[in-house]
């Protein structure tokens, strides 16, 4: 658009996109996470903090922030959370301030939280969230999955398969649901959620006052 006899040139910007994926642990959260990311430049990944240790081949930082727990309580306390939950008896919870930048300056953050997260962030930022439940495609490959991937010990992984009934008993409460049969299938499933989630009216600053100038003609 022009601004030579039309007056000056309106322009759209965007606000972020939260994209939270759920699920019951192995269900494939994780590995769709960082497939997409690797699709998508443009969406950052939300660094939880965690009070868990440190599993084999993470990175401080990168994977988790990893503090510990008088720290962590002090953080929600002090309102540096925008959620919180305790897990499998460790503490997770979102740093608000990094979020909210990134959210004003039209970028798009993933989160990987569980449903009690979920419920937290759409109570305080509803509109700015897009939330996407995955389920695995049956009991048997959620079992063959947390077992295979030998990061927990049999108590843990015996652990999660009871706590997976009442996890995935959430799954209404979530926008969009996705049954991981096929890992690239599932995340070009999501990647077709956030492109037309980032294209919602209500995201696009400066279209009302767009639409008006190309009504008036200019």
């Amino acid at each position: 658009m022009s601004a030579a006899g039309t007056g000056q040139p309106v322009d759209i910007s965007r606000r972020g996109v939260m994209l939270v994926l759920s699920s019951p642990s192995g269900a494939g959260k994780t590995s769709i996470s960082r497939e997409l990311r690797r699709r998508e430049p443009r969406l950052t990944m939300s660094v939880s903090v965690t009070t868990r240790k440190m599993r084999p081949g993470e990175i401080d930082g990168t994977d988790y922030h990893f503090i510990d727990e008088p720290r962590f309580m002090a953080m929600a306390a002090g309102g540096e959370l925008l959620e919180h939950a305790m897990v499998f008896g460790n503490y997770y919870g979102t740093p608000r301030a990094p979020v909210l930048a990134a959210l004003d300056g039209g970028q798009d953050v993933l989160f990987d939280i569980d449903w009690q997260g979920t419920q937290q962030l759409n109570a305080s930022a509803r509109d700015d969230v897009v939330s996407v439940f995955i389920l695995p495609p049956s009991t048997g490959e959620l079992e063959r999955r947390l077992t295979t991937r030998a990061q927990d010990p049999p108590a843990v992984v015996a652990a999660r398969m009871a706590k997976a009934s009442d996890e995935m008993s959430h799954w209404p409460e979530y926008d969009y649901v996705v049954v991981n049969r096929d890992l690239d299938t599932s995340v070009a499933v999501v990647q077709a959620i956030l492109t037309a989630e980032r294209a919602r009216r209500r995201r696009q600053i400066g279209l009302p006052e767009f639409v008006r100038h190309l009504r008036e003609g200019k």
